[in-house]
């Protein structure tokens, strides 16, 4: 079955997949939902779809086979490397149904090439377009949650680990090969290759930060006291005026929280998410704590005993700014990485609920400014372990 992912059949399933998620995020929006206000955290929801067949028809069929475009004017409407961010809402895009019919004519093409022809240069293709459209189904979903749409048919509230216990697992450390094993083919150029880095003894929370934890920081005046933030994150709390975590509300002395179009409790046991960089650094520096390394995240990831929710709740900040891996070479779509190495970008690791889990493994690097709390990002304390 671990070979499944090489056959014509299993990635023309996954595309099919990945596609019929990414119209269950926008089947029910109305036209008027669909004239998103220009914010700097998202797409214009008929773009970013447009963008996801583009980029489908430019790999699978156009790098990989040879073939010529669908639409002439393509590259200049949906190419997001040559097309500014703030440009996309003014650009003569083709209406909701016209771009749904570009979208299944590209997969169709796609897979009618893959039922006479499957090469190695084709599945790597397909596979990119696969991952890219994944890693848009989540853009779209926090989308959602950022405008305050209703919940999308795949949504689930996380739900309190009452399996562990409050505390701590010890790591020893050590020598550790760092990224993704060699020749491994479908992993992204910012994960390759891995390479011996040490390790020196730390210890690493059982469970992701809870609602309940952060809130504790929130009512000790954490917001209103500098000595816990690094110097950029308290100027972006100055600068935003924020106070307390992005969806959250008073109900007289307790929390509620929106969760898409919803307002409900707190749950003092759910993992929080939709925090940014600034403020998790500032709640371990609270706590007596810091966030982990990206080492010592992937480090524990490989030997989880007694840690939980590693992946798929939310994405855990660590303290690594994103930066190539020694002897970084570009991949084919260049544009992933190299353009946003260095600060303000910062890793997350694991994956979130709205994360597809084909995409999900242990050295994938997911990046963010650190001012991003819209995205589904939450975190895990961590401390060393002196002699």
């Amino acid at each position: 079955m671990e070979r499944d992912w090489q056959t014509a059949g299993f990635v023309i399933d996954a595309l099919r997949d990945s596609r019929q998620r990414t119209l269950e995020l926008i089947g029910d929006l109305t036209d008027e939902q669909l004239r998103v206000p220009l914010l700097p955290i998202i797409n214009p929801i008929v773009w970013e779809i447009g963008h996801v067949g583009w980029f489908q028809e430019k790999w699978a069929l156009r790098h990989a086979r040879g073939e010529a475009p669908l639409l002439e004017q393509g590259d200049s409407l949906w190419d997001s490397a040559a097309v500014a961010h703030d440009t996309r809402w003014d650009l003569p895009l083709p209406s909701r149904n016209q771009t749904l019919d570009f979208m299944a004519r590209v997969l169709d093409k796609v897979v009618a090439g893959l039922t006479t022809r499957f090469t190695e240069e084709d599945r790597y293709f397909c596979w990119l377009a696969i991952m890219h459209e994944d890693m848009h189904g989540e853009a779209l979903t926090y989308t959602r949650q950022t405008l305050g749409f209703a919940p999308p048919p795949h949504a689930r509230r996380l739900a309190a680990d009452r399996s562990s216990p409050p505390g701590d697992v010890e790591f020893a450390g050590g020598e550790f090969m760092l990224g993704a094993h060699q020749g491994e083919p479908l992993v992204f150029d910012n994960e390759k290759w891995e390479h011996p880095v040490h390790i020196e003894p730390f210890a690493m929370a059982k469970t992701l930060t809870t609602q309940g934890q952060f809130a504790e920081f929130v009512d000790d005046g954490g917001y209103n006291r500098p000595e816990f933030w690094s110097e950029d994150g308290w100027q972006w709390r100055s600068r935003t005026h924020a106070k307390h975590p992005v969806y959250w509300t008073r109900d007289g002395e307790a929390w509620q929280l929106r969760w898409f179009d919803r307002i409900v409790p707190l749950n003092p046991g759910v993992p929080h998410i939709h925090v940014n960089w600034y403020e998790a650094d500032a709640c371990c520096r609270w706590a007596g704590r810091r966030l982990p390394s990206e080492a010592e995240w992937e480090f524990a990831a490989a030997t989880p005993d007694g840690l939980h929710n590693m992946t798929g709740a939310a994405w855990q900040w660590t303290s690594g700014d994103f930066g190539p891996y020694p002897g970084f070479v570009r991949d084919p779509y260049k544009e992933y990485s190299e353009p946003w190495f260095g600060p303000p970008y910062k890793v997350l690791r694991g994956s979130c609920w709205a994360t597809q889990p084909r995409l999900v493994r242990n050295t994938w690097r997911n990046f963010y400014t650190k001012d991003r709390r819209d995205v589904f990002g939450g975190f895990r304390t961590c401390r060393s372990i002196r002699d």
